[in-house]
């Protein structure tokens, strides 16, 4: 059975992204913001395609912890289900990602409509610099921008190398951070065609406020934030019941 809803999430999800990704382009007069919060209508339909055929759904600890204004998200990531449930829970978010995503078919000439910031990960010093500016530009236009200081998708249990560039993007404009645990992977794996049901549990840091924050020792604070949520989550994810959260 785990197959066969796994076999139809990915149906539904092959039929829907080519139309949705017409759509996104015909979004192209709107502003930014409008823009996205349309293209992220895909995503909310993608969430409950989940949970109706696969049986996945989530849990949000420390809503309370969101801000009403724009910050930088640093969080785990295991899953691609992190980039779909982020537009459901927090306003309009910008990625920070490898350029090469931008060139998938369909995909990724609809990630193009929502601002992304694209970087050349092979340019040093160069991607850096791209990703503080434009994620200057990005708050200021009143996006919320995630980024994976691991870079890539780890398995449970495990960790990778908690790279700089969020944090310094941060530091450097002085914004206000956002850390982010969830166990996402134990259900649906990275590169993985099996989704397990059961409930996803995201845990919402509070806030950090960067003024005065050297990149590195922000960079270790998430690091060590991230990675204890995620023991204790690790711990409690088959617990309690789904928390409530409003969508934005």
């Amino acid at each position: 059975m785990v197959w066969l809803r796994s076999f139809l999430y990915a149906l539904g999800m092959l039929l829907l992204t080519p139309i949705f990704s017409v759509i996104a382009l015909l979004t192209f007069p709107f502003h930014p913001l409008t823009r996205s919060r349309i293209i992220a209508a895909w995503a909310k339909i993608m969430l409950w395609w989940a949970r109706v055929i696969c049986g996945l759904s989530y849990r949000v600890i420390g809503t309370e912890n969101i801000p009403a204004t724009p910050v930088v998200i640093l969080a785990k990531h295991q899953s691609a289900w992190e980039t779909l449930a982020f537009q459901c829970i927090f306003p309009p978010v910008v990625w920070v990602m490898k350029r090469e995503l931008l060139r998938i078919p369909f995909f990724g000439w609809g990630l193009a409509m929502t601002s992304p910031i694209a970087i050349d990960r092979a340019a040093g010093k160069e991607a850096l610099k791209q990703i503080t500016e434009q994620g200057k530009e990005r708050l200021a236009q009143g996006f919320w921008v995630a980024v994976f200081p691991e870079g890539t998708r780890v398995k449970p249990g495990t960790q990778g190398k908690y790279n700089i560039g969020g944090a310094f993007m941060a530091a450097h404009n002085g914004a206000t951070v956002l850390p982010v645990a969830h166990n996402a992977g134990e259900f649906w794996g990275k590169n993985a065609f099996l989704k397990y049901p059961g409930t996803i549990t995201l845990s919402i840091g509070k806030p950090i406020h960067t003024a005065g924050m050297k990149a590195g020792a922000l960079n270790a604070e998430v690091e060590v934030w991230i990675e204890e949520e995620m023991q204790r989550i690790a711990r409690d994810y088959e617990g309690g019941p789904l928390a409530p959260h409003t969508p934005r």
